[in-house]
């Protein structure tokens, strides 16, 4: 039995959690706040803000953890390298942790070493770097915070008087203490794919079936696999992820993201960790969900195969006001619908627009996908948080 030490305990953190409690292992949940959904399902665990190098340091020395699994970038994760040092395992390892808290070093790792299809690209560490920015990178384009999760401090520059709008809306979305963004060119993409890839200790790196996805405010609404992509796009695209997650180094599962467009594919972004598009394989999409995945990876369990097992879908069910204490109503009508589920993540405060839940439908290989989504979108919406 190992005991791992999840940093960041909200949902994806929770079903890991069950997964590698379902694999006899011990777990230390930490988050910034008590009661957070993988707190609930953890042996121990801990609050305290993990922005503190020395409140890390002291939690890691207290508990002894085998392995660390970070599953949030507001980490000092620089103190990774040290709890190496040490024997103890980071999840995928200390240097993957660094770079893909960080942007720029994710985005120069993938653009400047290894030479991928990126978005041209800019970095600006106030309004007026920004302005700068703007004008080498074009308009349209995306700002980005260097850090942040989930879309926050994501908007879309159309025209020069939403640049100060934009550096604003960054500075409130950052996670942690850093200040720059990254302005990034338009796209002119006509999806987007996820890729989990999952790296192993003593195992071919392998590919689950691509997962696509719709976002608003920045943050993903529905999700759906496998998306449809060009046989010859999707070769491409495992080239490239196979590229990023060697070079980063470790064992696990990493959610790497492209654009695909007419030109080919493009890589966005990566996260050295289960991925919110990929609840969809909680429909049992696959032989084994993402977080089964992760868990495997991360003990060093053999995973020999990924297969397609079903069409599924996956549309979050969100909060529409602030609220502690939340209760949910609709829940039978919900349930009432056959080949779909929900899961609700146990988050003990609303707030608008947050994730409460998720609503999941599927069917047999080569249904429509588009009636599943339109399922799960359904059923999403019969729930409702009080």
């Amino acid at each position: 039995m190992k005991k791992i030490m999840l940093l960041g305990s909200g949902e994806l953190g929770k079903e890991f959690v069950i997964a590698v409690k379902r694999l006899g292992q011990y777990v230390v949940a930490v988050d910034s706040y008590n009661d957070a959904p993988a707190q609930q399902v953890a042996d121990e665990r801990e609050v305290i803000n993990m922005l503190d190098a020395e409140e890390l340091d002291r939690i890691v020395a207290k508990h002894k953890p085998d392995i660390i699994v970070p599953e949030i970038e507001a980490i000092r994760t620089e103190q990774f390298y040290g709890y190496e040092k040490q024997g103890i395992k980071v999840v995928p390892s200390a240097k993957a942790a660094n770079f893909t808290m960080n942007r720029k070093a994710i985005r120069d790792l993938a653009a400047k070493e290894l030479n991928l299809k990126t978005a041209k690209y800019e970095y600006a560490n106030s309004l007026d770097e920004l302005i700068a920015a703007v004008g080498i990178v074009g308009i349209p384009c995306v700002v980005k915070p260097l850090m942040s999760s989930s879309g926050k401090g994501q908007s879309v520059i159309k025209n020069k008087y939403d640049i100060i709008k934009a550096w604003e809306y960054a500075q409130a979305g950052k996670r942690g203490d850093y200040t720059e963004v990254i302005a990034e060119a338009f796209v002119k993409f006509n999806s987007e794919i996820t890729l989990l890839t999952v790296t192993q200790k003593n195992g071919d790196t392998l590919f689950c079936p691509p997962i696509g996805h719709r976002q608003e405010r920045g943050d993903y609404q529905e999700s759906w696999q496998p998306a449809e992509i060009n046989p010859e796009h999707l070769k491409e695209a495992q080239t490239m992820a196979a590229q990023v997650t060697k070079a980063l180094t470790g064992e696990g599962i990493w959610g790497v993201e492209f654009f695909l467009a007419d030109d080919g594919v493009y890589f966005s972004e990566l996260s050295p960790r289960p991925h919110d598009t990929g609840m969809v394989t909680l429909a049992g999409t696959q032989n084994f969900s993402e977080f089964e995945l992760h868990a495997r990876a991360v003990l060093g369990l053999p995973i020999t195969e990924i297969t397609l097992e079903r069409v599924g879908a996956s549309a979050v069910i969100l909060a529409e006001k602030d609220g502690t204490a939340p209760t949910y109503s609709g829940l039978e009508d919900a349930m009432n619908n056959k080949q779909s589920d929900v899961r609700i993540f146990g988050k003990p405060v609303a707030r608008r627009y947050r994730r409460m839940g998720v609503a999941l439908a599927y069917d047999v290989v080569g249904s429509d996908v588009e009636k599943v989504k339109e399922r799960a979108m359904e059923i999403a919406g019969m729930v409702k948080v009080e």
